[in-house]
């Protein structure tokens, strides 16, 4: 059994190393192509991903070591553990997540999962469901600069992210056997405020950092972190126009196209899926402008936002690398998400009525300080109503537990004795007299 993994650790490695040795020699055949591919991948990386991004990774880290996060997981423990199984922190990286994009969540649950704030199953189950799209991209880059049709934004998103919330769900179950808490987990008690409130102080003194030294690793490390993301934009964005250029792609296009027309989508969208494997921005755009049906594109563009390429994987990858996170998982949730959110897409086209001819594609250029404020927006929305959530779960949870407290038990086969009191120094039924 050792001798066959072995053997398919070298296969692995022969096979990686042959593939990006072509890679390198593609790109020096056709270096022009290259440059231009990296030019327009920097270009992403400066003018969206850094901007959009810094300030959000910077509080993340400043909020996690001041405890704040401890403190919004006390409050959404009740929805986070018996909807999806992952602890109440859990949520900050669903907000985050669902308000700033890819891979504002994979970032936080690797901060989780080293602070020992989840185990490693639970940080698995966090990635495969709460790696989503920001708001904005659909609702603004895809429906409006890429459609040309901003009423098409809700479909994209509410799909989307109804995908996303169906594949937690369904993760919920997954390595159930396997996954073994750190430590017993003890009984909540006390008010919920004051439990907050101590977890919150706790978690800040279990960090030790002076507020100063905590910024500046926020800093440091949010800056790193960006800057790797971006060399994996870059590598992707090349990666593909090189093997555009060499005519690797062409031979994959008619398998693709294939399974396309056994789903009953336009074979023509083959490129847009072949595209959006590598990079979600390309593919999508790819689908928006194939010619066919606007349902098939729409299935098709809302496939490769949940897939969400090859570049966001990797910068992924990156993120969680130190940790015991495994990428297997999260693949596989990635697969499930693209295709329940186009099967979801699909249904939603039949209840929502759209143009079939939509009007030519407008340029959308939402600024960086427009960025910040909507996501910002978005954030304390999705927060305020996670915690309402979670609060009612809550008192849900106590009202049932006051019910069951006041029920008595009865043995099976055993009729309820009638309570007795003590007159006299004599015992009577409560339910007789005389």
């Amino acid at each position: 059994m050792t001798g066959m993994k072995d053997s398919g650790r070298k296969g692995l490695l022969y096979f990686t190393a042959i593939c990006f040795s072509l890679i390198t020699l593609s790109l020096a055949l056709f270096p022009k192509a290259g440059l231009v591919a990296a030019r327009d991948g920097l270009a992403i990386f400066a003018e969206v991903v850094l901007p959009s991004l810094l300030p959000f990774f910077i509080l993340s880290e400043i909020l996690l070591g001041l405890g704040v996060v401890h403190f919004i997981g006390v409050f959404l423990e009740p929805l986070m553990r018996p909807v999806f199984n992952v602890p109440g922190v859990g949520a900050f990286a669903l907000s985050m997540g669902l308000a700033a994009g890819y891979p504002m969540d994979a970032v936080i649950t690797a901060k989780f999962r080293r602070l020992k704030l989840c185990t490693r199953i639970e940080g698995e189950r966090l990635l495969a469901f709460t790696n989503t799209a920001d708001p904005l991209f659909m609702f603004g880059a895809v429906a409006v600069g890429m459609f040309g049709y901003p009423e098409l934004g809700v479909i994209i998103a509410v799909t989307h992210y109804l995908a996303a919330f169906t594949v937690g769900i369904g993760f919920r179950f997954y390595g159930i056997k396997e996954d073994r808490p750190a430590g017993k987990e003890e009984p909540a008690s006390g008010h919920l405020l004051a439990r907050a409130l101590a977890e919150m102080r706790k978690a800040h003194q279990e960090d030790g950092r002076p507020l100063g030294q905590l910024l500046a690793d926020a800093v440091k490390d949010s800056v790193s972190t960006l800057l790797m993301i971006g060399g994996f934009i870059v590598l992707f964005a090349v990666l593909y126009q090189v093997m555009e250029e060499a005519g690797v792609l062409r031979y994959i296009l008619p398998a693709v196209a294939g399974g396309l027309k056994i789903l009953g989508l336009n074979p023509e969208l083959g490129s847009a899926v072949v595209k959006g494997f590598f990079e979600i921005d390309i593919g999508t755009m790819a689908a928006a402008k194939a010619a066919g049906a606007l349902a098939d594109r729409l299935v098709v563009a809302a496939a490769i936002i949940a897939w969400s390429g090859l570049s966001v994987l990797g910068q992924v990858m990156s993120v969680v690398h130190g940790t015991d996170l495994r990428v297997k998982p999260f693949i596989i949730a990635r697969v499930l998400h693209a295709a329940v959110a186009g099967f979801y897409t699909y249904l939603a086209l039949g209840i929502v009525k759209v143009p079939a001819a939509l009007p030519a594609a407008r340029t959308f250029t939402g600024g960086v300080i427009n960025r910040w404020i909507l996501s910002g927006q978005q954030l304390l929305v999705i927060l305020a109503f996670l915690i309402g959530a979670g609060l009612f779960m809550r008192f849900l949870s106590g009202y049932r537990l006051v019910c069951r407290a006041g029920q008595q038990e009865t043995p099976k086969g055993e009729t309820a004795r009638p309570k007795t009191k003590k007159i006299g120094g004599k015992k009577t039924s409560a339910g007789k007299h005389g």
